[in-house]
């Protein structure tokens, strides 16, 4: 593995909780996107599953995270995303839709937004690999 896919593994996920520990609202809320990320969350689902209303939960969130629940969860797909790109040779079609991207559009808008890169282009550069898949070189 080179030196740029052992930083982006090491990498700790973007927009962690600072200390949800102390907060188990917050904590319930992470617990279920960490777990379901292709979920289709709404600040609303996320409040039932932590047992509080909305705004206490977006206020509780933001404290504990400096960011907003659905960023927070944004920002988490995004990153599983990276590490599904470097880790595995999955289509990106799939990896979009196991972070919970309707399509591979979608899911490239976002990670180029982000990340100044399309998600084919960040893999390649990442692991040096040549623009042929697994199944290209399997069929071959």
């Amino acid at each position: 593995m080179n030196d740029r896919a052992r930083t982006i593994r090491q990498a700790p996920a973007p927009c962690a909780a600072n200390d949800t520990s102390r907060d188990p609202y917050v904590e319930r809320a992470i617990d279920a996107m960490t777990a379901e990320p292709a979920r289709p969350w709404t600040v609303s689902k996320l409040a039932r599953v932590a047992g509080i209303s909305r705004a206490p939960l977006s206020r509780r969130f933001r404290a504990a995270t400096g960011t907003s629940p659905l960023r927070w969860l944004r920002a988490h797909r995004l990153s599983r995303a990276e590490r599904r790109l470097v880790e595995t040779e999955l289509p990106l079609c799939v990896i979009a839709d196991e972070v919970g991207y309707a399509t591979e559009f979608a899911f490239s808008k976002a990670f180029k937004r982000r990340y100044g890169i399309a998600p084919g282009l960040f893999r390649r550069r990442v692991l040096g690999a040549p623009r042929t898949t697994a199944l290209a070189r399997a069929a071959a």
